[in-house]
């Protein structure tokens, strides 16, 4: 299919404004074409106003609210990732999660900046150190595509340089400081759109620190621009091992051969490859559809990890679903797919409270003798508990805060918020 390339508005007799010449050489260029096996021709052809995608979609027209929304929280969409759109508009999946839509200006009170209390947990800039044994690096501000569902809609578009060697320098000191984090998380922007010399860089930096154990890239790329995932970057990661991939499909169109290709490569060279979905109303809010996209992430090897419950950002609400939504596709996910296909679904508490698993309830009643459970036909069955409890001695358990500790006798006081006086 050949964009079409019009001189005039649709239905209106005013001339379009002046093409950009990489507007112009992507109405030239097809549909497969749009899909250059180049990453930095894909980054330096990026559409960032809503007239250039509507001069190669002629027949889609933005509004000026959207280009209102446009001037709030920017736009940026690779010609890969648009290639598989069929259209720009709210009815396609791609469109949808790519596109500025005019519900991104209804503020909802109960939507927050920084719902999950990134900035007062960052006890050294571009540090998120929310949980006792990892902590976030946020390599870049840049990403191939801003998505309109982004946890970090806030930093939008302030693309900020990659971090510098001071950063990098204070992040090393810091987790040698320390030593109770084993697990770090690199996320940005997306750390993939640094070069590969950058992002070594970093990563020798913290593979140095003796405590760190693993390695985990956040990132998006095998689904924006999946031609980035060079055998040279695989050849690179590999030295750094363990390292770990978690990415984030959304929707079944965007597991494209060149997708897969990613993938692939990622895993060949040593990197599990996780992927955590975001359910998002008119995107993969259907039991079907989350049904095909685990099919398709299974056959390429690439494990559902988490299926989040859309963060409380302002700007999304036109895309949140209710908590019942989840549940009832989980519901229908289980026994219709083996567990390994199964993500869990997870709420992730605003306010810094962390991550809460969500599950439909399959305990309907509990006694000393009996446990009653119901599978997902709705059967239900007694489950009886052992008659016989021997005294035994097990021993101690490390302190881990919260009711894990309640459980074990550490603290068997109440638990008091400390918020509480």
């Amino acid at each position: 299919m050949k964009p079409q390339n019009l001189d005039m508005e649709p239905n209106q007799g005013q001339p379009r404004p002046t093409l950009s010449s990489k507007v112009q050489r992507l109405q030239a260029l097809s549909r497969e074409e749009w899909q250059r096996d180049d990453w930095r021709w894909q980054m330096s052809h990026r559409l960032t106003s809503l007239d250039d995608l509507q001069s190669l979609w002629p027949e889609w027209t933005p509004t000026e609210k959207q280009k209102e929304v446009a001037q709030r929280y920017p736009f940026a969409l690779t010609p890969y990732y648009m290639s598989l759109m069929e259209h720009p508009g709210p009815t396609d999946p791609i469109g949808r999660m790519a596109v500025p839509q005019a519900e991104e200006m209804n503020d909802n009170p109960a939507l927050f900046r920084d719902p999950l209390t990134e900035e007062p947990n960052s006890p050294v800039p571009g540090l998120i150190h929310r949980y006792p044994d990892r902590v976030v690096l946020l390599l870049n501000g840049l990403c191939p595509v801003y998505c309109r569902h982004c946890t970090r809609k806030r930093l939008v578009g302030i693309e900020v340089a990659a971090a510098n060697r001071k950063q990098i320098e204070g992040w090393v000191d810091y987790l040698k400081n320390t030593p109770s984090v084993k697990d770090v998380i690199l996320s940005g922007g997306d750390p993939l759109t640094l070069s590969d010399d950058r992002l070594e860089e970093v990563l020798a930096a913290v593979r140095s620190v003796p405590s760190v154990e693993i390695i985990r890239i956040g990132t998006r790329i095998p689904v924006l621009m999946p031609m980035r995932v060079t055998p040279e970057l695989c050849q690179m990661l590999a030295k750094y091992h363990p390292v770990w991939v978690v990415t984030h499909f959304n929707h079944p169109n965007e597991l494209s051969p060149l997708a897969e290709l990613a993938c692939l490569r990622l895993l060949e060279a040593g990197c599990p490859v996780n992927n955590q979905a975001v359910l998002l109303r008119g995107v993969n809010d259907h039991p079907d559809i989350m049904e095909d996209m685990l099919r398709h992430l299974m056959r390429i090897r690439v494990r559902p990890y988490y299926l989040h419950q859309c963060d409380l950002i302002q700007g999304i609400e036109h895309l949140r679903t209710p908590i019942s939504r989840g549940i009832e596709i989980m519901e229908a996910l289980r026994g219709r797919l083996g567990g390994l296909a199964i993500p869990q679904y997870v709420v992730d508490l605003p306010q810094g409270g962390g991550k809460v698993p969500i599950l439909p309830n399959y305990i309907l009643s509990m006694s000393p003798t009996k446990t009653i459970l119901r599978n997902f036909e709705g059967r239900i069955v007694a489950y009886p508990e052992p008659a016989f409890h021997p005294d035994e001695n097990h021993p101690p358990r490390r302190e881990r805060g919260g009711l894990a500790d309640q459980l074990s006798g550490h603290h068997p006081g109440p638990i008091i918020p400390k918020s509480s006086k």
